[in-house]
């Protein structure tokens, strides 16, 4: 009997080497990868400039927080997806959502294991 499993959790850097900022495109950093629920999304980033804010859809849309959002303010900041759509500004400096200072990562459920006999 041979057991395979799936790849574990993996993490993230999001904006790749150019951590979280405008330079890493954030809105188009996600095309190409697949996320699962359980992966970490790590957001580097200078403190004083920058900011990383869980939100809900709504808020992602118009690039607003709500009594529903978390800050995250460390500039290392490692964030365990959720399953489904996981939204993230940035809402310090003002106006850097607006200029593109947002992701939205889709996480699918991860496959089974499978079991070869």
């Amino acid at each position: 009997m041979l057991y395979c499993s799936s790849k574990g959790p993996v993490t993230y850097i999001v904006g790749d080497n150019l951590g979280w900022t405008l330079d890493g495109y954030p809105e188009s950093w996600t095309g190409g990868k697949k996320f699962y629920a359980g992966d970490m999304a790590e957001f580097k980033y200078d403190t004083e400039d920058a900011t990383v804010v869980a939100v809900e859809k709504k808020d992602d849309d118009d690039c607003s927080v709500s009594d529903s959002s978390v800050f995250y303010r460390s500039g290392d900041d490692k964030i365990q997806l959720q399953f489904g759509a996981n939204y993230f500004i940035c809402s310090w400096p003002l106006n850097q959502c607006q200029m593109g200072m947002k992701v939205a990562i889709n996480a699918t459920a991860r496959p089974p294991s499978l079991l070869v006999h």
